[in-house]
């Protein structure tokens, strides 16, 4: 496990040499108003953002939670946190300043520059060595959030629910919006070296709620989650799971370091993902990074946000 503290990060931003094959890590990180919501330093959140020494970064929640954040009712306040990280970095910056049901206060931080951007200001094109990349980076709406439903957590007006069945529909009702201007954005990205999509998506992945995770007693019911299925019905894959493909030994939690396991006011799950699909692409490796507990891959200490972060490395 690597550990690596705040007052010892030390990285390499320099640009990857042009070969004919590119090598990218890919990260995506709720970054909790970098931290200002619990009036905590931006250096917090750079020492997380090089301990991942990401090429392409989605960011989520760069802006503060407002005064009045409830389950149904959460507008963003302040300045975001993005052009700061990306000056301190020495980054290209894109904030999308769009508001629409698939963001909620979302940058995208690269390595490499951004050269244009989608329909929704939901991605953007990248040169990465004269190949066009896309980042797709997206914040879905966690409310009505299902696996609370099913497990009898209050969160919002919206009603327990006891099936699958139940938790997809409500899904789609919750998502499925977002997910059809998502569609329409990644028109743009036909014809792309690769395509990423990162986010909050606040709902889980199947590959998580598995009949083997329900029989160790880490799920109530199986779920097929319609937000990343469509995804991978598109050719996605999900990066974290090629790489750690046993979600009971590695259930890599993402929602929340803030809560035990075991609380019964809460659930921990997978929410923040790193997707990709691209011809010949690869993944060469995964992590969750995060405070210094089991849950983390990379452990970065002190932790500045209630998520943990997904990232990835991958080839093509």
């Amino acid at each position: 496990m690597l550990r690596i503290s705040l007052l010892f990060v030390v990285g390499s931003f320099a640009a990857m040499p042009a070969s004919a094959e590119t090598t990218l890590r890919v990260m995506s990180y709720n970054v909790w108003g970098g931290g200002g919501n619990e009036d905590k330093p931006t250096d917090e959140t750079l020492a997380v953002l090089r301990a991942a020494n990401a090429d392409l970064i989605g960011l989520q929640e760069t802006r503060l939670e407002g005064e009045i954040c409830e389950a149904d009712f959460c507008p963003a306040a302040g300045d975001s946190v993005g052009p700061a990280l990306a000056e301190a970095l020495g980054y290209y910056y894109y904030e999308q300043s769009e508001e629409n049901v698939a963001l909620w206060a979302n940058g995208i931080l690269s390595r490499y520059p951004i050269t244009g951007s989608s329909q929704h200001d939901l991605g953007v094109s990248i040169d990465v060595n004269g190949q066009t990349v896309w980042l797709f980076n997206i914040h879905l709406d966690d409310e009505p959030y299902q696996p609370y439903q099913l497990l009898g957590i209050e969160y919002g007006p919206a009603p327990f629910i006891t099936t699958a069945e139940d938790a997809v529909i409500w899904a789609n009702q919750t998502r499925g919006p977002a997910m059809a201007l998502l569609a329409e954005a990644m028109v743009a990205a036909d014809g792309a070296a690769a395509v990423f999509v990162t986010g909050d998506f606040n709902e889980p992945s199947g590959h998580d709620w598995t009949d083997a995770a329900v029989i160790a007693g880490q799920k109530p019911v199986a779920v097929v989650w319609p937000t990343t299925a469509g995804l991978e019905a598109q050719g996605f894959i999900d990066t974290y799971r090629v790489i750690h493909a046993d979600p009971v030994a590695k259930p890599a939690y993402t929602w929340t370091p803030y809560y035990e396991e075991a609380a019964t006011d809460d659930h921990p799950d997978r929410i923040d993902f790193v997707l990709a699909k691209g011809l010949g692409l690869t993944v060469t490796d995964a992590w969750i990074v995060g405070e210094d507990g089991p849950r983390s891959d990379i452990v970065v200490t002190p932790w500045p946000s209630d998520h943990r972060a997904s990232l990835a490395e991958v080839k093509f």
